[in-house]
């Protein structure tokens, strides 16, 4: 059989495109902000991870800038051998004080970072316990380590625990979950993990990709809103969200993240992050820190989004972060609403089958700091509008759906 037949007989895309509902690789003709311009008009975005508004920042922009002009373009190399700047150690520093970890070390995208860290601390003879909703990238770092992964029912302690009983004393554990559920925005259960680490001897690692900037007083993630910063063993960041930049980082105790550092193969055999990267991250950071109102307003203006749907009866998944999905409840009903709301301005994310259960297909939607109230209104609104118009495939699902509300 030819390889490349599974490619000849791949038509979803053919179809949407044909149906003019290709919700994907929309063009922007314009950066990263609360108002852009995409498909050559102008749209409010509620569809970026660009939670504390830096992507557009002034002083964001410089720091890129000026680091561009005194390092150039790239490093030309991995940061195990040429390619480590003295910004690079100074971002790791800063980090780590922010954190409140020993040390920490940076990688050159988030999707690396989960794989470098799990990679290079679990092997054969360990397991890990993986939340099922977890991001496709500690799958991924799962399967590099060849640790034995053990899945937990989403955000389940007694199912975490169960499965926590039947692992041999003799195997290392890491218990690994993302802080903020990239899908649902939902918190995981951090005061129970901590709880069940300590009963089984684990490790615990949090991936605060949507934590870090989102929760806790000062944006330093789960640990610090939940008041457990000491009891997280591993730290994952990245900079492409609330650092307004590209790349991840590691931290936790010296001793593990200079292991990472000295045996981790993606990290080791990655060019190291661009110096203009670096510099828009180092700056990004530094005003979080000078700037803590912004987490503030991010968790306000979410706030009053949450409020506005519910005042319009809109079905949403409740929680505390500026990750806020509305059922659509069918794929092809999502793409419609998404191409819908696009025409009148306003951009959101389809999140379809199998990422979601068949039936529970929704629009996700996140905010931005710097977003206002009248943005939130007029995005509310047209959701609102473009829901009830929206035809349903399936009746009797429709049925339900109407009986819910």
């Amino acid at each position: 059989m030819d390889l490349f037949k599974k490619c000849y007989d791949f038509d979803r895309v053919d179809e949407l495109k044909k149906a003019k509902l290709y919700p994907y690789f929309h063009s922007a003709q314009s950066g990263q902000d609360t108002k852009m311009v995409m498909e050559n008009h102008e749209i409010i975005m509620i569809g970026s991870n660009n939670y504390l508004g830096y992507t557009s920042d002034k002083r964001v922009i410089e720091a890129g800038v000026e680091a561009l002009k005194k390092y150039g373009s790239g490093n030309s190399g991995s940061r195990f051998l040429n390619g480590t700047l003295d910004i690079h150690i100074l971002l790791e520093k800063e980090l780590a004080e922010f954190l409140h970890k020993e040390a920490a070390l940076t990688m050159s995208t988030g999707f690396q970072t989960n794989l470098g860290i799990i990679s290079a601390i679990a092997g054969r003879n360990d397991v890990i316990l993986c939340d099922k909703e977890n991001h496709a990238s500690i799958y991924d770092a799962i399967k590099l380590s060849y640790a034995k992964m053990i899945r937990y029912e989403h955000n389940d302690m007694a199912d975490l625990e169960a499965k926590l009983k039947e692992v041999p004393e003799d195997k290392g554990i890491l218990i690994v979950t993302d802080s903020v559920f990239s899908m649902t925005g939902e918190i995981c259960n951090l005061p129970k993990l901590v709880e069940l680490k300590k009963k089984y001897g684990a490790r615990l690692m949090l991936d605060e990709a949507h934590g870090i900037g989102v929760l806790g007083k000062y944006g330093r993630g789960a640990g610090e809103h939940f008041g457990l910063e000491d009891d997280v063993d591993i730290i994952m960041g990245t900079f492409s969200k609330s650092f307004a930049s590209l790349g991840g980082f590691v931290a936790g105790e010296r001793k593990v993240v200079e292991y990472i550092q000295h045996s981790s193969r993606p990290f080791i055999f990655s060019a190291s992050i661009t110096p203009a990267s670096v510099a828009c991250a180092r700056k990004s950071l530094e005003l979080l820190k000078k700037e803590p109102e912004r987490v503030q307003n991010l968790k306000d203006i979410s706030a009053y989004m949450r409020k506005l749907l519910k005042g319009y009866g809109i079905q949403i998944i409740d929680a505390e972060t500026p990750i806020i999905p509305i059922y659509t409840y069918e794929d092809n009903r999502t793409f419609m609403a998404c191409q819908m709301l696009l025409d009148r301005g306003v951009y959101v994310n389809p999140v379809i089958s199998p990422a979601t259960p068949v039936g529970q297909s929704l629009l996700r939607t996140s905010y931005t700091a710097t977003h206002t109230k009248e943005q939130m209104e007029y995005c509310a609104k047209q959701i609102k509008e473009v829901l009830d118009i929206l035809p349903f495939e399936d009746k009797e699902l429709e049925a339900r759906v109407k009986a819910k509300k």
